[in-house]
């Protein structure tokens, strides 16, 4: 279980629309570190970038360019098909920062990347502590778990599951058991995406994950 925030950390998620980008403003907001999506499916719209850096507020300076721009709002692998390219591990390459780090994943961690690597290749590659984040609802015990379990395989470290969602007591009791993990938070709906409601909810769920300076005599 996470004790204190690492310096650099991958927000992974069980599936996609689980709620990892506004679990990445909520961490930006409160430890006002730095931001990076790697991948990022999908260009019609606001991107995940853009979405984070207008709920934070956060200046341009925080935020790292994606390296694998992909137009389709699909799966890395089948994006990059249409785009005529190919995703290789080896492009990606961690910024350098002495804030922290938030790496947000895109789709699940076994969506594929290309013919052979997965989203989790790339976390591994990236050799990054992992929060995994979840939807509250029915299904999710199978889906958290499935993660978990590839997490573990691969040898990874889990710091912990953040919750997105209506509290559900009994959901949460089968993943801290049977995952053989924490869950660190549970999230409900925000009232507003907004600076100072992000804060605040770092400030109750996750503050105590922050280490406080030492005090010298």
């Amino acid at each position: 279980m996470m004790e204190e925030f690492p310096r650099r950390l991958f927000v992974a998620g069980t599936d996609t629309d689980v709620g990892k980008t506004v679990i990445s403003a909520i961490l930006m907001a409160g430890l006002q570190g730095s931001y990076w999506k790697p991948i990022q499916s999908g260009l019609e719209e606001t991107t995940d970038t853009e979405w984070v850096r207008l709920a934070t507020g956060l200046p341009d300076i925080h935020f790292f360019p994606e390296t694998c721009r992909l137009s389709r709002a699909l799966s890395p692998h089948a994006s990059a098909a249409v785009q005529g390219v190919r995703i290789d591990l080896p492009s990606f390459r961690l910024p350098e920062t002495e804030d922290h780090l938030i790496v947000e994943g895109a789709g699940g961690i076994l969506v594929p990347l290309n013919e052979r690597d997965f989203m989790v290749d790339l976390i591994d590659y990236l050799n990054l502590p992992v929060l995994l984040v979840a939807r509250s609802t029915l299904g999710t015990i199978n889906h958290t778990l499935l993660s978990l379990e590839q997490l573990k395989v691969r040898g990874l470290t889990v710091l912990g599951v953040v919750m997105n969602g209506p509290a559900n007591p009994g959901n949460r009791e089968a993943i801290e058991y049977y995952g053989n993990t924490k869950v660190l938070a549970e999230i409900e709906s925000l009232s507003k995406i907004e600076p100072p409601i992000l804060k605040e909810t770092f400030a109750r769920h996750f503050q105590k994950f922050v280490r406080r300076p030492s005090i010298e005599s």
